[in-house]
């Protein structure tokens, strides 16, 4: 038993440390509740609770990269239950304030003299992570209130649903992407820099008053809920409620969640009275005043059809069970994510199996029973991208998992399909880094020439997961679009090393857009051109000597029609100066758009301030930022947009 005890650890330890020090998930909820769930039987039953258990300790330690601080009184977890006649017997003849448990990143702020003094993460409840900065960005954190004593409060950091769908369709790295809206809003809390939060839209939720110097509350946490809100603060949603009146109020709670704004995973119950509840005490990782209620998942019977094994550009094969579509918790769902061999064979799958799914906080969707547990499933022996040969690799506690063994493998190159289809590259809208996954592991995609030859599946595509008539008929226009480009845009789409698109536009001009001077041209030519080093100039030498590289290329030019993107170029007025652009514009829709210029009429754009730059545009001209310090410091002239326009083009606005 001990030995099992061991083991439950060692895997509940890692799941904790991938989801709060690493914002990832290994396990599903429903399989992180089992465990530990049976570790807490084991450790009733033997009397062994380890120094590490997870049943003693809470979360899992701060990551390094921002100063930690111990917090004044430890941040305990709270015991859960999914049985509301044990919410009930909680209540007793308490009232009792019932709040959403908010699924984000804990926050503890302290205010000193009405201003926001300090704000740390939850961390792991006894240390965490100062991120004060952040905080003073959140969407809709006071940075002032009246009451001047000090004031200690601890809240939730949350991203809405819509703001986690907005950020993610602005990263075009869709290994970048973020799975969901607590993994976002951690990753921008814990930011070093706090521009990049600012852009997030964080939002902070108050649901505890530590204290509040020179204040009384009457023994009421309603009342201290009050005094935070005629604070400035935003304050959990709550409602009042006894024993008698739970049901109606959960029932109520119940049926928002369904279009709830922000990610919730259950209800938090509090005893009103203060006193009462800290005579309770805590155990030696929950307090007794409060308890986490989570929802009872909603499952739906189903049948599996298919598994399909996606790749990922480290060759893993990831099995992803596709059946039949079913409705949970308002959306229809018709596949999940099984993670690993592991779990196919533990769940026994096979195709028709009778299935239970659910959504993992009403978000995830997981599979919960194989009801028929038909052991069928057979794990494929050859990659279904490459046709190579596979094997099975044993990890961690002895996780099972599959890998396609041919390095050439195309799905390995799954970074370079992600950038080939990029808006700067062929700009082939629709075309996420998932839906090429799909058409890998159908076998559709191999190299960049196939991505035109898609239309010979049509059927396939249109009978896919996620596809139908409509979207295949959009993503064939938009490849049917990409088919005429520029020589530069090819260029930065075949991944080059250190050919980006300013690079690939300066190479593109400097052989008047010939691809093929441009693929020909040797390292001596290229150094010569300003900009082009020799290491990049040999660099791109030699990948154009890689035959493979050049089979590639030749297998997609017939898809391939040309446009000229420098024929009306006209002067090249700036040539030979260098230019960096800093702040927000008003003339140009955004700083690409100001490059392009700079760069059409045979200037350069760089990103810092050195002794080579020739001109810093910034309409802050007075600003005390670093560019403006370094550029003032190397006299070199800062420039409002108007300035820059005055000077260089005023015939263009």
């Amino acid at each position: 038993m001990r030995n099992r005890i061991q083991k439950l650890v060692q895997r509940l330890q890692e799941a904790s440390r991938a989801y709060y020090a690493e914002d990832r998930e290994i396990m599903s909820n429903n399989e992180y509740d089992a465990l530990y769930d049976e570790l807490e039987a084991l450790e009733r039953e033997t009397g062994i609770i380890l120094a590490n258990s997870p049943t003693v300790q809470v979360g899992y330690a701060a990551v390094d990269s921002l100063p930690k601080e111990t917090h004044a009184r430890p941040m305990l977890s709270l015991d859960k239950t999914k049985d509301r006649d044990a919410l009930r017997a909680f209540a007793g003849n308490q009232k009792v304030l019932l709040s959403w448990k908010l699924d984000g990143l804990t926050i503890v702020l302290t205010y000193r003299d009405g201003k926001l003094f300090k704000a740390v993460t939850r961390g792991n409840g006894v240390t965490g992570e100062v991120v004060t900065n952040n905080a003073r960005v959140f969407v809709n954190t006071p940075l002032s209130i009246p009451h001047k004593g000090e004031v200690v409060l601890r809240g939730e950091a949350i991203i809405t649903y819509e703001d986690f769908d907005r950020i993610n369709e602005t990263i075009e790295d869709v290994d970048a992407k973020y799975k969901n809206p607590r993994n976002l809003c951690s990753g921008s809390v814990r930011q070093l820099n706090n521009e990049i939060t600012a852009q997030r839209s964080v939002r902070f939720y108050a649901f505890s008053l530590v204290s509040a110097e020179g204040i009384d509350f009457h023994n009421s946490h309603e009342q201290e809920f009050r005094w935070l809100a005629s604070q400035g603060f935003d304050v959990v949603e709550y409602r009042v409620v006894t024993a008698d009146s739970l049901d109606a109020a959960m029932d109520a709670f119940e049926e928002k969640i369904k279009d709830n704004p922000f990610p919730s995973d259950g209800l938090v119950a509090l005893y009103d009275d203060i006193a009462y509840g800290e005579s309770l005490g805590t155990t030696a990782k929950f307090p007794r005043n409060a308890i986490a209620f989570k929802w009872a998942d909603e499952k739906r019977s189903t049948h599996l059809r298919e598994i399909e094994w996606s790749p990922s550009r480290t060759g893993l094969l990831n099995p992803v069970a596709i059946f039949d579509p079913v409705d949970l918790e308002g959306s229809t769902v018709s596949r999940a994510s099984v993670h690993n061999v592991s779990i196919v064979k533990e769940l026994k799958l096979g195709i028709g199996d009778e299935l239970e799914v659910y959504k993992a906080n009403m978000i995830i969707p997981q599979i919960a029973v194989n009801l028929t547990a038909s052991g069928t499933a057979e794990i494929p022996a050859f990659c279904p991208v490459c046709g190579g040969p596979t094997e099975i690799r044993t990890g961690g506690e002895a996780v099972e998992t599959l890998y396609c063994s041919n390095p050439d493998c195309p799905a390995k190159q799954m970074k370079s399909f992600t950038l080939f289809v990029s808006r700067d590259a062929l700009n082939m809208d629709g075309i996420s880094e998932s839906t090429l996954e799909k058409f890998m592991a159908h076998g559709l995609i191999h190299d960049y020439a196939d991505l035109f030859r898609l239309e010979e599946h049509r059927e396939t595509i249109i009978q896919m997961d996620g596809f139908g008539e409509l979207s295949c008929s959009n993503l064939l226009e938009s490849i049917e679009k990409a088919r005429t480009t520029t020589v530069s845009r090819l260029l930065y789409a075949l991944g080059i090393p250190e050919i980006g698109t300013a690079t690939a536009r300066l190479i593109s001009r400097a052989f008047q857009e010939d691809l093929e001077a441009v693929r020909h041209a040797d390292a001596e030519q290229l150094a010569a051109l300003e900009g082009i080093g020799a290491v990049i100039a040999r660099s791109f030498e030699a990948w154009w000597a890689d035959t493979k590289h050049a089979a590639s290329v030749d297998a997609l030019l017939p898809f391939l029609t040309f446009t000229q993107e420098f024929q009306n170029q006209g002067e090249q007025k700036l040539e030979g100066l260098t230019f960096v652009i800093t702040g927000s514009l008003n003339h140009f829709a955004n700083r690409n758009a100001l490059k392009k210029l700079i760069e059409d009429l045979g200037g350069k754009v760089t990103g810092s301030v050195s002794a080579k730059t020739s001109f810093l545009i910034n309409n802050d001209v007075t600003s005390t930022s670093g560019k403006n310090k370094k550029a003032a410091e190397l006299q070199i002239p800062i420039l409002s947009e108007e300035d820059f326009i005055a000077r260089f083009t005023p015939d263009a606005f």
